[in-house]
């Protein structure tokens, strides 16, 4: 079987893509797969050197305007499978998953709806609450749309402070704040209008941060992360040391199972496929919030899928091979 592994791309996140990328791609070749890299945020024009897709040589040749060109080519034309290790915009908001659909051409994980819906978290949170799971208030702000003395005076009233900032369609924790005051709000919203016009204010859950790993409609063992900042953030998730991991998680068995249930309602909710990963924040009171889905979840050394799946009796080949399997 052929397969090419998409690496990199043109969102915030290329950086950890091309940390995915290398371990997919080193996986299936340990498997025996005739295995190439594709970096859609270069259009047709490829590395010739595999050292080259991960050493940002060609960083500042990365366009969004390049996938179409990249997916038109012949880069995919005597392939079976794309695995898609793409994180963030244009590798898990359905975009290039369309491409794909219109070409015929199969990918690992969801598909466009489930990938458009999971990467916009305030259409998740909606059908989180219509399947009935529990998710933490919140609100969406737009700048050229919504006044701010309005949302002030939402979050004073509902939201509650501290609350949470952050962009409505990014990953990897990437412009979010946690606002004290009133007076961390305005720079807030322009950290995460950075990256993009809509903007989610949520409440913050203090608490414990807890995961679900789903492959092929299985939970995975719970995962329970101990930052060593107060949230779960972009430094403590990419560095060495900046976290622990307990899995599987030391909670009650019932509590487990809940969660777990939780966790596939909100996985079908949003129509997702072959696997990924669901987060939760965890109170006092052992209330569990789910946070979002991620329908492409990180597969570096830090990563947690595969640890929850090392837990479940995986090794990092063995699910990796599941999941090509499973999507072909």
């Amino acid at each position: 079987m052929k397969i090419a592994v998409l690496v990199g791309g043109a969102s915030p996140e290329r950086e950890v893509s091309c940390e995915s990328g290398k371990a997919v791609y080193n996986a299936l070749v340990e498997l025996g797969y005739d295995t190439r890299l594709v970096d859609p945020g270069l259009g047709k024009r490829q590395p010739e050197k595999i050292g080259d897709f991960f050493n940002g040589t060609y960083s500042d040749k990365v366009c969004a305007g390049g996938y179409l060109s990249c997916v038109e080519s012949d880069l995919f034309d005597d392939v079976d499978l794309v695995f898609n290790a793409l994180h963030g915009e244009w590798g898990e908001d359905g975009r290039i998953q369309a491409l794909f659909d219109l070409k015929g051409i199969k990918y690992t994980g969801a598909g466009v709806m489930a990938s458009s819906i999971a990467m916009d978290k305030n259409v998740s949170k909606i059908l989180f609450k219509h399947v009935g799971v529990n998710t933490a208030r919140w609100t969406i702000f737009e700048q050229d749309k919504n006044n701010i003395n309005v949302l002030l005076n939402t979050i004073e009233s509902w939201i509650k402070y501290p609350c949470i900032i952050k962009p409505n369609n990014q990953g990897s924790t990437i412009g979010l704040s946690i606002c004290e005051k009133s007076e961390d709000v305005a720079h807030a919203l322009f950290t995460a209008g950075k990256y993009s016009d809509s903007v989610m204010i949520e409440e913050f859950i203090e608490g414990r941060e807890i995961e679900v790993g789903i492959i092929n409609g299985k939970p995975l063992p719970l995962i329970e992360i101990k930052p060593k900042h107060r949230i779960y953030d972009y430094e403590c998730k990419y560095t060495d040391g900046m976290s622990e991991y307990e899995v599987p998680a030391k909670l009650p068995e019932e509590l487990t199972e809940h969660i777990q249930e939780q966790a596939l309602k909100a996985y079908h909710a949003v129509e997702c496929k072959n696997y990924g990963r669901v987060d939760f924040k965890l109170n006092a009171q052992n209330e569990a919030f789910c946070l979002e889905v991620n329908t492409l979840p990180g597969l570096t050394n830090h990563s947690l899928l595969p640890k929850m799946a090392k837990a479940a009796g995986y090794s990092f080949n063995e699910m990796i091979n599941t999941i090509v399997r499973n999507s072909i």
